[in-house]
């Protein structure tokens, strides 16, 4: 089993992350989040979209934050000022179908590992019935064998005597990860069986070496209010915590969104290299649901997705789900 030792020492800033962000999150009106994206939770398979971790400490910014100061800089039609901000640490595992095949498998997706970390901003604006919910997402990282995605993936599978991946030697190379992403959502809320149903479009769009596309979307949540519902790769981050603090809450909610897929560095390979690649489809929909329930200050989140097919040979559409558990401060 040689390379684990090292594979510790090298997890050690990720643990620290896990260590200090907590200790971070002693401000007011803060929420602290661990949230596990796995194909596992919806569907039982280990292929495509295998894996994905997140640390998210979310946080009511003071007005010389950098982060304020940082919205309040940017043209008032993208957002005014920053009613919460966001830091998030992500770390990312693709891989095809087949993971103990050890030769390139041409027409599946290629291996590829994603670990960076990212700034979000959030603005809600009232506008008569509705309000206007702005999303902004600023992302800086790497994809490759620096993501350290074959060792972990090793390690875990070896922990839970799951077949060994053997395929990590043709994984796409180590590449920088630039990438900004927004999304507009807007809901309006009405009383309904004694709780709130809030439903509303989406725009989105995202530019970088790692995800360039543009998305529309509709979206559902009935039950106990809340700032938002989750969002599920490639969108980053979400609000989607409860606003009251009292007893058991919950709510359901549902999306649709569609995407025209111009960049997506997980399907068509390294940017300035070669690599492995398929040939990615350019039109994506998805289809998820879900069910958050709290109590007090804990909330613990779960949403599946259904998503059409991504590139060309696909055998069949894949399903993930993600599980999130919000702790507020």
């Amino acid at each position: 089993m040689r390379g684990y030792p090292s594979l510790r020492w090298q997890l050690l800033p990720l643990v620290a992350a896990i260590s200090l962000l907590p200790a971070l999150a002693h401000a007011d009106n803060s929420v602290f989040t661990i949230k596990h994206e796995n194909d596992a939770i919806a569907s039982g398979d280990d292929g495509h979209f295998t894996s994905g971790f997140e640390l998210n400490w979310m946080f009511e910014p003071e007005a010389q934050s950098w982060t304020q100061r940082l919205a309040t800089a940017l043209p008032d039609s993208i957002i005014g000022s920053a009613d919460m901000a966001a830091y998030r640490l992500v770390h990312q595992i693709y891989t095809p179908n087949d993971i103990m095949q050890s030769g390139l498998i041409e027409d599946d997706r290629p291996y590829a590992g994603l670990v960076y970390g990212g700034v979000s901003l959030y603005e809600d604006v009232p506008m008569g019935s509705w309000v206007q919910s702005t999303d902004l997402h600023l992302d800086i990282g790497l994809a490759g064998p620096s993501s350290l995605a074959d060792s972990i993936q090793r390690e875990v599978h070896r922990i839970t005597g799951s077949d060994r991946p053997n395929g990590w030697d043709n994984q796409i190379g180590d590449e920088p990860i630039v990438n900004a992403a927004m999304r507009r959502q807007w809901w309006n809320s009405t009383p309904f069986i004694g709780k709130e149903f809030a439903h509303g479009p989406s725009v989105s769009a995202a530019l970088g070496n790692l995800y360039t596309y543009a998305g529309a979307g509709y979206s559902v949540r009935w039950g106990d209010e809340a700032a938002g519902i989750p969002t599920l790769t490639p969108s980053p981050g979400s609000r989607y915590y409860m606003t009251g603090r009292q007893g058991l809450q919950w709510y359901l909610f549902a999306s649709v969104d569609g995407y025209y897929m111009a960049q997506n560095l997980t399907l068509d390979g390294n940017t300035f290299k070669d690599s492995h690649s398929v040939d990615r489809k350019e039109w994506v929909g998805d289809v998820s649901a879900g069910l958050a329930l709290a109590w007090e200050d804990w909330q613990v989140t779960y949403a599946v997705v259904q998503r059409s097919r991504e590139f060309d040979g696909q055998e069949e559409q894949d399903k993930f789900g993600s599980i999130a558990l919000s702790k507020r401060f």
